[in-house]
């Protein structure tokens, strides 16, 4: 796994190793910071990352699988899938409902970690990153379709990240180009218009300097027009489980760290939220039956008022639960400020009725709640 604040490879072998004082839930999380270290390409918009010990996260999957099948019929036509972010956060629980289902899955690798944890899994190894263009054509090419989840968690460079991205989209699009192979592609629902709940109808904000992340899905309408069947899944700013949690993980380590929780004005803004397994299962229904320029989101939770996350955040790590100002926000949260104050809902209903998606996994605060291997302080 890499440095704690980074979305990195996860390692079967060196996770096994971890001493138990390497286990943690995301009460345990260090202060984040919004520089991150190295070139750590993933999945996830946001999604930071705490230590655990890799037999003790795979035993708390297997628990909450139960009722979440993903893909689970086998009798399908198996497909040969290219899986960028294979070893991440969602990824690797995309690649484990593949493989489930019968799938043979071609992981992105950038390293050696990477790709021993790949071959564990029972995944084909294909070297390259999000910056080696060539290898995400030549991954594309050989593949009936593409599920592209990583991205480089640098946010000290998140605009020219969010264009490497873009140039990632484009070069993957330009091999199914004219095939109607389906290319599936990570997007925000941050990137909405706040103040009531975004739909998958809702184009998302023009991209620019002060909103990057929407070159993702304007690359995906792109290649879209070139005969590519592309699709959209929007994350949520948490996607969660007990162990890892978005940008609430960031959320927890400021509280650690500065001994207050903080919301801003009166909390009643509001993050949506999913649980990674629930997200995983959005990545394999549209594989599955997504059509070309859809959007879906991978919304289990409408909107997560921040003040009760402070509030339980507060309740485990037994600090003081605090309103602030804006101004005070700003001192307090850096650039998370921005965040903490817009209050961004979005809806899935569109979502569920055409994939059949059925969210079924703990809530949010439900896993905040019981988040393992804590005491209180």
């Amino acid at each position: 796994m890499t440095t704690p604040g980074t979305q990195g490879e996860v390692s079967p072998e060196s996770m096994k190793k971890a001493a138990p004082s390497a286990v943690g839930s995301p009460l345990d999380a260090k202060p984040v910071s919004p520089r991150t270290t190295g070139n750590t390409a993933d999945e996830d918009w946001l999604q930071p990352c705490t230590g655990m010990r890799f037999d003790l996260w795979k035993a708390l999957e297997l628990e909450s699988q139960k009722g979440n099948p993903g893909l689970a019929d086998s009798s399908r036509s198996a497909m040969r899938i290219f899986v960028t972010g294979a070893t991440g956060f969602i990824g690797s629980a995309i690649v484990e409902q593949l493989v489930g289902a019968g799938h043979q899955v071609i992981g992105l690798a950038r390293s050696d970690a990477a790709a021993k944890s790949l071959v564990a899994a029972g995944v084909q190894v294909h070297r390259g990153d999000v910056e080696n263009l060539e290898s995400l054509r030549s991954g594309a090419a050989m593949s009936d379709s593409v599920i592209h989840t990583a991205f480089i968690h640098d946010f000290s460079q998140y605009q020219a990240n969010c264009e490497t991205d873009r140039r990632a989209i484009e070069a993957l699009g330009s091999a199914l180009a004219g095939s109607d192979r389906p290319l599936i592609v990570t997007g925000g629902t941050g990137m909405l218009a706040p103040g009531r709940a975004g739909t998958e109808d809702d184009p998302p904000i023009p991209s620019s300097a002060g909103v990057p992340r929407s070159a993702s899905e304007e690359a995906a309408i792109s290649v879209t027009a070139k005969g590519v069947r592309a699709s959209v899944i929007r994350l949520p700013p948490s996607v969660h489980d007990m162990i890892k949690m978005g940008l609430v993980t960031m959320l927890i380590a400021l509280a650690r760290e500065k001994r207050i929780s903080a919301f801003v004005g009166d909390g009643t803004n509001r993050w949506p939220a999913v649980h990674r397994l629930d997200a995983a299962h959005v990545f394999t229904l549209a594989l599955e039956k997504g059509t070309a320029g859809a959007r879906y989101h991978a919304v289990a939770e409408e909107g997560v008022p921040l003040k009760d996350i402070a509030e339980v955040i507060g309740r485990r790590l037994n600090v003081p639960v605090v309103a602030q100002s804006a101004e005070e926000a700003a001192a307090h949260f850096g650039w998370l400020a921005f965040f903490m104050g817009v209050d961004s809902p979005a809806s899935s209903v569109q979502t569920q009725q055409r994939l059949g998606w059925l969210p079924s996994q703990p809530g949010l605060l439900a896993d905040l709640e019981h988040a393992r291997d804590l005491e209180l302080e």
